[in-house]
Formats: structure tokens, sequence, C-alpha cells
């Protein structure tokens, strides 16, 4: 998947690492809630990388630790980086949301049901809004956290709140 393939390389561009700390930084940026990517994925697709000669993994030992593969990209990595930077951005943007199933399926139960499901949305999205309230008021001003992550922060918030307002003006009441 060119998605991941992207994550993967555009992480290593920045420095190298082993997979088990991109995994942990795609936790910690919470990449995983905004891209379909898990932690077998991101080991899996290092393999694959590494095997296609875009990035080059060099086995360390730190003091007592266990060996570790570090990878680094190599110039074919470059390459297929920028390639899939500008292949991604200039494709038409599709927003997959996983509820637009029960949204186009709504007016298909009756009206007590229609509302229970919109209240699952409903709970679902104030707590969505709720951790990313937290979360952009953590990382706000925190230096390590690029602008272009606090930018999805926030586009993740405008999304969220145009659900919410989606939902206030049906009327299910």
């Amino acid at each position: 998947m060119a998605t991941i393939d992207l994550i993967v390389l555009g992480m290593l561009k920045k420095e190298p690492m082993s997979a088990y700390d991109i995994q942990k930084l795609v936790e910690y940026r919470n990449i995983s809630k905004w891209v379909k990517i898990s932690t077998p994925s991101i080991y899996k697709k290092t393999i694959q990388l590494e095997e296609k000669g875009l990035i080059r993994g060099e086995v360390v030992k730190e003091g007592k630790m266990p060996e570790k593969a570090v990878y680094s990209l190599t110039e074919a990595g470059e390459s297929e980086f920028e390639r899939l930077m500008f292949e991604i951005s200039s494709k038409p943007i599709n927003i997959f949301l996983d509820f637009n199933a029960v949204i186009v399926n709504l007016d298909s139960l009756p009206d007590g049901k229609q509302r229970a499901c919109v209240a699952e949305i409903q709970e679902n999205i104030n707590t969505l809004k709720a951790y990313l309230e937290e979360n952009i008021k953590e990382k706000e001003y925190e230096p390590s956290i690029p602008a272009t992550g606090m930018a999805v922060l926030r586009q993740q918030y405008v999304l969220a709140e145009a659900i919410q307002t989606w939902i206030n003006s049906l009327n299910l009441a």
C-alpha cells in the first residue's frame, strides 16, 4: 500500500530508525487514527522496502539491549519517497469514514433506531472532539511536533465539528 510506504519512507527520510521506533512514532503522532496502518504492517513494510532496495537495515547493538535493525533510506528510497509524494498528492482526495455506511442507510431504520444510531455517532464524535482538543492543547506549543502534524490534528477537529453540525441539523428528536 502506497500510503504505508510513504509514511515509513517519510519517517526514515528525517532520520534512521528501527521498525519499533517507527511504530512508536506512529502511535505517538496518532497516525493510525487517520490512516489505516497497524503495527504488523509497519514491520512487514520495512522488510518489503528493504527487499526492494528502498531502505537499508544495519544491525546495531546498544549496551545489554538485543540487536536491532536500524533502517535508513537508500538513493532509490529517496526517489520513491518523492515519487509517492507527487503521486498521492495529485490524486482526487477521498475521505473514507466507516460510519458513512450507517449514514446512507439511516432512512432504512425505524425512527427510534435511527435516533439510536445517530446518538452512537454523536457520542463517538464527542469522544473524538475531546481527544482532539486535549491533543491539540497538549502539543500546540511542543517544539518537537511539526506544524504539519498540528495541521492534521486541526483538520480532524474541523471534520469532527462538521459532523457534529450535521447531527445537530437532523430532526430526529
